[in-house]
């Protein structure tokens, strides 16, 4: 009986911390670049999927956790047109996770990072709303 209940704590453990993924300032590299809105998850596990993205946002930040997303349109020409409207964004480790804070002329607003690798970028919002992203495959018609 005694393994049984070590069994059950070290499995609530596990699901408990294993599913997430703990980010550090190594990981932030990755955001950098283009990425593209594949789906949003509500808190009532509803999900909205992205099939047509008109937009995608362009992430560059510093070192220093210091840059801007932006949201640029793709071209059938392989390029990006933009709107030259950034949100100025610095990144914050806590112990509750890291997030990316935004901020405009207009608001203010955080997300946290709750994964992000060279192809994946997942964050959510103060609202628990989980947002999917995908590196975008580059088309062209030339």
């Amino acid at each position: 009986m005694r393994y049984l209940y070590s069994f059950l704590a070290l499995t609530m453990l596990f699901v408990t911390f294993g599913c997430s993924q703990s980010i550090n300032s190594g990981d932030i590299k990755e955001i950098n670049g283009y990425w593209e809105i594949v789906k949003a998850k509500l808190p009532n596990e509803e999900e909205k999927d992205y099939t047509i993205n008109s937009s995608i946002d362009f992430f560059q930040i510093e070192e220093n956790g210091v840059g801007f997303r932006q949201k640029v349109m793709p071209q059938f020409n392989g390029e990006y047109l933009t709107n030259d409207i950034q949100e100025d964004l610095t990144v914050e480790f806590t112990n509750e996770g890291t997030f990316l804070h935004y901020k405009t002329e207009f608001a203010e607003w955080k997300e946290e990072i709750v994964k992000i690798n060279k192809e994946q970028l997942v964050v959510k919002n103060e609202n628990d709303i989980m947002y999917y992203y995908k590196r975008p495959v580059p088309f062209s018609l030339k």
